[in-house]
């Protein structure tokens, strides 16, 4: 069985599909009409990609399975995938700790100052003056939006910080009470139930009132797009902390510039809606530029642990397909 990756990806999976007999062809670089060609010619029957767009025109006889090795599907036209009868699955939970892990940096970076402490520095500037001014996080009310595994790890981080906790999930519909004992042990969360309770709110708006920090962690839906709109930001407090690590679809970015604007709303964002096609490139997006903003590269599943743990799981999807026909994680049936 032929294997195209079309995206950077570890060794240990080259070589675990190496070790399922699979033909593998490596070409990191494919992009639009070149991985088009490169479908028709090669002919794989399974496709592997990270963050490399898959449309309709890459969907050639040969293709039956698409392999995100990541967390969501949103680069791959699905659609197009189902009615060509072609298996698309992804990795969901192999990089929750790693995103949890930049999630919680960002908050702690917009607590303390670090980029503009570190720039000043860098400038030939010391004011210990300006910079002493923080508020801290202990006790602040951290404010998720998502039960997924990532916004869980997040809970497990802010327990160990001291932070109060309030969650909307589309799981809860719409409760407004304190999770169940029962609810946090099916989740995983019965040591951060321990330590404080974990509040169900009705709708993002109602978290983003009782919130200080308010942390995105929901899956790019047509149901999710732009939900942290004007009304939800305007509930915030002004100077609450807002940190997006999900997709830049699901906050409407013009409507929190200006309550960074009118709120003084401090903002983390590793993902935005117009992100380079490749890796490396030229960017463009007014909110960088706002003071009380910081930005990273959509980085937030970028470690070595959790790339080995994504490429592993895709080894057992590919090796799961090629035993039965049938890959584990499949998002359109």
């Amino acid at each position: 069985m032929k294997v195209l990756i079309a995206d950077k990806f570890e060794q240990s999976g080259i070589d675990g599909l190496k070790a399922l007999g699979c033909d593998v062809v490596y070409e990191p670089e494919l992009q639009d009409q070149a991985l088009a060609d490169a479908v028709a010619s090669k002919q794989p029957a399974v496709l592997v990609v990270r963050s490399t767009k898959v449309g309709e025109a890459a969907m050639a006889p040969s293709l039956k399975l698409i392999v995100r090795a990541g967390a969501g599907v949103n680069t791959i036209d699905v659609k197009a995938a189902t009615a060509r009868k072609i298996q698309v699955a992804n990795c969901p939970g192999r990089n929750s700790i790693a995103v949890a892990e930049l999630a919680f940096g960002l908050l702690l970076a917009l607590d303390r100052r670090i980029p503009d402490n570190v720039a000043d520095l860098r400038a030939g500037k010391w004011n210990k003056k300006e910079y002493s001014k923080a508020r801290g996080v202990y006790g602040a009310t951290l404010g998720l939006l998502g039960t997924g595994s990532i916004a869980r790890e997040m809970m497990k981080r802010a327990a160990a910080f001291g932070l109060q906790l309030v969650v909307w999930s589309r799981r809860f519909n719409g409760e407004d009470r304190v999770m169940s004992a029962d609810e946090a042990k099916s989740l995983g969360l019965e040591d951060v139930m321990r330590d404080a309770p974990i509040r169900l709110a009705p709708s993002p708006a109602a978290v983003a009132a009782r919130s200080d920090i308010l942390s995105v962690h929901l899956a790019l839906a047509p149901e999710t797009k732009q939900l942290v709109n004007a009304d939800v930001l305007s509930r915030l407090k002004p100077g609450s902390f807002v940190i997006n690590t999900a997709r830049g679809e699901v906050v409407d970015h013009e409507a929190l510039r200006a309550a960074v604007r009118d709120r003084k709303l401090r903002v983390a964002l590793d993902v935005f809606a117009a992100e380079p096609a490749t890796a490396t490139g030229d960017f463009v997006d007014p909110i960088v530029h706002e003071p009380g903003v910081y930005g990273t590269h959509h980085i937030g599943a970028s470690t070595d642990q959790a790339q080995e743990a994504i490429a592993a799981e895709t080894v057992r999807i590919v090796k799961t397909f090629k035993d039965t026909g049938h890959a584990p994680n499949v998002v359109n049936g």
